[in-house]
């Protein structure tokens, strides 16, 4: 989908519906909001599809706390079309599809130039509830209250605005559901497993958790030609859908043994525990060569590999349909909450306008 022409909304504030939360835990709420048009360096998108992330499920759960914002417009995981752009962009333009990441990518700082991680250091100040330039909410409820943002993206509206550094254009045949699923989880396991671990072939991996993320790490390993990849998990259930994944084998965790990694081997460390308690490690596990490595957003730099893995898509090598396993429309929103709360899904596919 593109613009015929450049919309007469260019400079100017529009409204629209966004799905608003505001309480933890409450229901999301479709309400008419404003959202501004974008400064220098931010680009305007119209959202044509968003899927639920169990990020999303996480701070929408945040009672108190330094990542605890309300009233707030949630969603991460997204795709749609340029609107406009502000001043000194030059990279998008309106009509092109692209994807909104929370991972930053500015290509222009030492970071981004190293081949090593996918750290990003354009901006000194890390924002949790506005813009990364500067803080700054873009959008207005109706009373003309500010709405905070969500990991720099808030797809759950319409209309957003987000930072250039935040921006990877897609391919406008590309399909608009999978470039969406791109856009976070999918891309995190994936790249855990080319980018991170760098499995060679041959390899046995071991993946604990089967959700979207640890189904998308068995996708990476197969791509990588592991040969034996081994599912730990309560849910025996999970092996047959693992299998379209590459999945090999599965093990209750109760039978991993002294240790599931054997000597010169690694772990990667995804998932977070939201408390920070602290990780106990035996150090003479450590002497045998075994490493530990965490990782976010896979280790991939959006505007350099996403676009690698979309063609991977498109050449067939690349498993992403499994992960979509239902669809709603925007008005519905909530039956994406619920069903990733009751272990329904892998990836609902949210339609603005269906």
């Amino acid at each position: 989908m593109e613009f015929k022409s450049a919309p007469n909304t260019i400079g100017k504030p529009i409204k629209c519906k966004a799905a608003v939360c505001r309480g933890a835990g409450e229901a999301l709420v479709i309400e008419e909001i404003e959202v501004a048009p974008p400064k220098p360096g931010e680009v305007r998108i119209k959202i044509l599809c968003s899927s639920l992330c169990h990020s999303d499920l996480t701070y929408w759960k945040f009672k108190s706390g330094p990542l605890s914002f309300f009233p707030r417009i949630l969603g991460h995981e997204a795709a749609g079309v340029v609107e406009s752009v502000g001043e000194n962009v030059d990279e998008v333009r309106f009509g092109d599809l692209v994807i909104p990441v929370f991972r930053r990518n500015c290509g222009e700082c030492r970071d981004c130039k190293s081949p090593k991680g996918n750290t990003c250091t354009k901006f000194a100040v890390r924002y949790q509830s506005g813009m990364p330039r500067d803080g700054t909410s873009r959008f207005k409820d109706k009373d003309g209250q500010s709405i905070h943002h969500l990991l720099n993206v808030s797809s759950f509206s319409e209309y957003t605005v987000v930072d250039i550094t935040h921006v990877v254009k897609m391919n406008p045949d590309f399909p608009i559901d999978m470039a969406c699923l791109l856009s976070c989880g999918v891309t995190t396991g994936i790249g855990a497993s080319w980018k991170v671990a760098k499995i060679e072939e041959g390899s046995t991996v071991a993946i604990f958790g089967l959700g979207a993320v640890g189904l998308a790490v068995a996708e990476g390993a197969r791509l990588r030609g592991a040969s034996k990849i081994i599912g730990v998990d309560l849910i025996p259930e999970k092996f047959e859908l693992g299998k379209k994944f590459g999945l090999t084998d599965f093990i209750n965790p109760t039978n991993c043994g002294e240790s599931s990694v054997a000597e010169g081997g690694c772990t990667i460390i995804l998932g977070m525990e939201m408390h920070g308690k602290p990780i106990s490690i035996n150090p003479y596990e450590l002497l045998a060569e075994r490493t530990i490595i965490g990782c976010l957003f896979g280790g991939i730099k959006p505007k350099v590999d996403v676009p690698v893995l979309a063609q991977k898509y498109m050449q067939k090598e690349l498993n992403l349909e499994g992960f979509k396993t239902h669809e709603v429309k925007f008005e519905d929103i909530n039956q994406a909450f619920d069903l990733l709360e009751q272990k329904k899904s892998l990836r609902c596919i949210i339609w603005m306008d269906a």
